[in-house]
């Protein structure tokens, strides 16, 4: 069984039978309600998806944001632009209202600017192109209004520790949190979804490797290497009394936050990280973030480095270190190395042609002695014939 930390499945269905029993959704139009229910059935169905993307149905995750962001977005629609319908809107007014977002002309209830509108326009073109297919069977052609939507933005803010700062806030750390923090330190794994769903029995006998279960991981199953934690691993899991079938994590992701946070701030005040946000606002996945920056200039190949995080695309690497922590590992004699390269490549020609000749005149020598052998010992046979005669003769 995987554990959903954040009951995603549990809080879908919940909301699924409320619509049901109501026959629709309360906060926007009528026309509304029925257009996205119908595109949440088929995204949970997993049909009338774009051929570009993965096949089957949504994950409840997926499920839940879309029907969320969709509902914000009909409200926002109606209150705009006097619209009933979200399929009525023109492009004009949906490019003016991202645009919005994006440059604060549009502000949230709390007077703050949107953040991540990429991920709103992202939402909206997949519904609209979901709109598109499904007009199309039905025989009618739909204009693609979002090609000039922009699905750029900003990277999240996190929070980067340098390894001097780690060790501090774990030394720090009650024995609990320093085992959770460490773990997730040296394996760099997916908190809380891969984390959470660890058990005892995924490590081996010395706690030196952890087996992602292809099952609860969201990319890959992995078998990796722990170079920091395995005696911290071993002392816990021997503390906690943990058996092999349980869990090795059990606190509640947000009450794990929540400490952080704490400690952070105690520690390093509210001051910002140099990956721009507030050491107070860390939480278990930046731990993520400052793995990878760890173990970046210490792997050697790059496919090794995405074998160990569950990444199929090398782009994540940049997305997630943003190269820092790096430096410059260049030496003199990397230098050299490059400088006389081709110096080096004339002389070991040079040196070889020299050993072919050595050995050809060594060849040469090698049969002048055998010449010579054979005449000496042909010199000796005839001076012991010459030898004999003369003793006879006498």
């Amino acid at each position: 069984m995987k554990i959903d930390p954040y009951q995603h499945q549990e809080s879908w269905v919940r909301w699924k039978k409320k619509i049901h029993e109501l026959g629709f959704i309360p906060e926007i139009s009528r026309a509304n309600s029925s257009i996205i229910l119908c595109y949440l059935n088929d995204m949970e169905l997993g049909i009338n998806t774009s051929l570009s993307s993965s096949k089957g149905a949504r994950s409840f995750t997926r499920l839940r944001t879309l029907k969320s962001r969709l509902i914000f977005l009909a409200k926002k629609f109606e209150e705009h632009f006097s619209l009933d319908d979200i399929t009525a809107i023109t492009e004009e007014q949906v490019c003016s209202f991202f645009t919005g977002m994006r440059n604060g002309k549009l502000i949230r209830q709390d007077g703050a600017k949107y953040r991540a509108t990429k991920d709103f326009v992202k939402n909206f073109k997949s519904f609209w192109h979901w709109h598109q297919k499904v007009a199309k069977k039905g025989g009618k052609t739909v204009e693609d209004i979002t090609q000039y939507l922009d699905t750029s933005g900003e990277k999240p803010e996190w929070v980067y520790m340098n390894e001097e700062q780690i060790r501090q806030f774990s030394d720090n750390c009650k024995p609990h949190y320093k085992a959770l923090v460490l773990f997730l330190f040296d394996s760099g794994v997916r908190a809380p979804t891969e984390l959470m769903n660890i058990k005892v029995s995924d490590f081996s006998p010395n706690y030196k490797e952890v087996t992602i279960r292809d099952e609860v991981s969201k990319t890959f199953g992995r078998r990796i290497k722990l170079m920091i934690c395995p005696e911290i691993m071993k002392r816990y899991v021997k503390d906690e009394k943990l058996q092999s079938e349980d869990y090795l994590f059990t606190l509640k992701p947000h009450n794990i936050n929540k400490y952080l946070k704490r400690l952070a701030k105690k520690l390093f005040g509210e001051e910002k990280s140099q990956a721009g946000q507030k050491y107070s606002e860390l939480s278990m996945y930046d731990f993520r973030h400052n793995s990878c920056c760890y173990w970046l200039p210490r792997y050697k190949s790059e496919s090794a480095l995405k074998y160990r995080f569950g990444w199929k695309k090398s782009d994540k690497i940049h997305y997630y270190s943003e190269m820092l922590g790096m430096r410059d590992t260049i030496t003199e004699e990397d230098l050299l190395v490059d400088v006389t390269k081709t110096e080096l490549e004339k002389r070991l020609v040079h040196a070889e042609k020299r050993a072919d000749l050595f050995e050809g005149q060594v060849e040469v020598m090698k049969n002048q002695m055998v010449r010579i052998y054979d005449e000496v010992t042909n010199l000796k046979t005839q001076v012991e014939l010459l030898g004999g005669i003369t003793c006879n003769q006498s």
